[in-house]
């Protein structure tokens, strides 16, 4: 495919395009399509932005019924029929079955919009300039968010002092026998650690973008039990891995927490629409009229495919257990791929179906194996403080078939990159409980 263009005018901060060179014409539910008309099945689904799969045909039909109505599409932050449907369908769907009570903030379309607002309010709520923040974290590329953003490649590219952020080894980073949460405490209450006492933690459930890190259920109370003993807000970043891709909306439910502050953006719209919003406990929206602002803060058409995209979904437990049954086939497969490379450094983790095939023993074999599988006509990401892990993220709605051959490409692809390396293994792999 001709891709001149791009190199001639497009910057050299462009990324996934190295990583899928060809040109894109189309797009229908797990599939993507090339100006040739090859189809790729899509394990990447928008970085997690498209959970609902491409072009869903419940959303479109609403928005190009509202399109063609005539109704207001640029509105900031005025008052709008459409707006008004979303936060009706938020407290009915959302907050009321969990008996909550969160005041909504639409902020800038992206989700590093959502993290400086956060942020923002944290600190005017506390009085305090420090935040924790974990290692491995992401939490987006604007002043504010990348100074809680732990990847040097992000930092080195501010090209000024990050400030204000304290970073702490989030669960599992120093192995399983360290008590991560005891350490953050025994400095909160040093007087003579040197951290500074902070406004708030932000964290993820699950680090995406480090390499799809799972924080362990009890680790997550912990966490907002020391907040709560040392007068810190807790916000979660569900930014990547809310909106159903942990099994649950919030991908904190199953842990029982109540976080002070919530982020969402990604696939809140449900169809790719820029789309950010802060879900905060009422008594902390403290904001001056117009304090944080933004042109582009009420997307009326996000408002309406989100709106369809809770309607559609999760007004009963249906969908999440369809996620969880797709969930453990997902699992079961790259579980029994790590089995039959046993001396590959290969290992599996994950929730839901934001899944990682961590590549331990050797860094790059990651990018390869991905590379492969897009030979092979299959969309996959890395991710990782090296790109270590190959990261899972179809989208929730993938049918059986497709999410099978997906999975058929990734097994293919590992075992073409280790063979290229002179690795071998046993190519004796069970699912369902029969040898394929």
């Amino acid at each position: 495919m001709d891709l001149k263009i791009f190199d001639r005018m497009e910057s050299e901060v462009r990324g996934y395009i190295r990583s899928f060179p060809v040109i894109f014409n189309q797009a229908r539910g797990s599939v993507l399509i090339d100006e040739n008309r090859n189809e790729y099945i899509d394990f990447f689904s928008g970085a997690g932005t498209l959970n609902y799969g491409h072009n869903n045909p419940v959303f479109k039909e609403k928005l190009v019924e509202y399109v063609e109505s005539d109704g207001v599409v640029h509105g900031l932050d005025m008052a709008t029929s459409a707006k008004k449907q979303f936060l009706e369908t938020v407290e009915r769907v959302l907050l009321k079955p969990r008996n909550w009570q969160y005041t909504l903030q639409f902020t800038g379309p992206t989700g590093t919009n959502a993290v400086e607002a956060a942020l923002k309010i944290a600190r005017q709520v506390k009085g305090r300039q420090n935040i924790i923040s974990f290692t491995h974290g992401f939490h987006g590329v604007s002043g504010g968010s990348l100074a809680v953003t732990a990847n040097a490649k992000f930092r080195n590219a501010a090209g000024v002092a990050l400030a204000n952020t304290s970073f702490m080894p989030y669960d599992g980073y120093f192995g399983p026998d360290v008590d991560s949460i005891a350490c953050i405490e025994r400095m909160l209450e040093d007087p003579s650690s040197g951290l500074d006492k902070p406004a708030a933690v932000i964290v993820e459930t699950v680090q995406g973008e480090g390499g799809v890190n799972v924080a362990t259920l009890r680790w997550i109370k912990e966490l907002e039990k020391l907040c709560r003993r040392h007068d810190m807000l807790l916000i979660v970043d569900d930014i990547q891995v809310g909106c159903g891709r942990t099994g649950s909306f919030f991908s904190f439910e199953s842990a029982g927490i109540r976080p002070d502050i919530i982020t969402l953006s990604k696939s809140l719209s449900g169809y790719g629409l820029p789309m950010s919003l802060v879900l905060m406990k009422p008594e902390l929206d403290i904001w001056k009229p117009g304090a944080h602002s933004g042109t582009f803060r009420g997307n009326n058409l996000a408002f309406v495919t989100a709106t369809a995209a809770l309607d559609t979904y999760w007004t009963s437990d249906a969908f999440s257990t369809e996620i969880q049954r797709k969930e453990r086939m997902v699992r079961d497969w790259l579980e029994n791929v790590v089995h039959s490379y046993p001396n590959a450094g290969l290992a599996v983790r994950g929730r839901g179906l934001i899944q990682g095939l961590v590549t331990n023993g050797d860094p790059s074999l990651a990018g390869r194996i991905a590379s492969k599988a897009f030979e092979q006509g299959l969309v996959i990401e890395t991710s990782g403080a090296q790109d270590e892990v190959l990261k899972l993220l179809p989208a929730l709605t993938i049918e059986d078939e497709l999410l099978t051959r997906g999975l058929e490409v990734i097994e293919r692809s590992v075992g073409e990159a280790l063979a290229e390396s002179g690795q071998q293994g046993a190519r004796v792999l069970k699912f369902g409980g029969k040898a394929r």
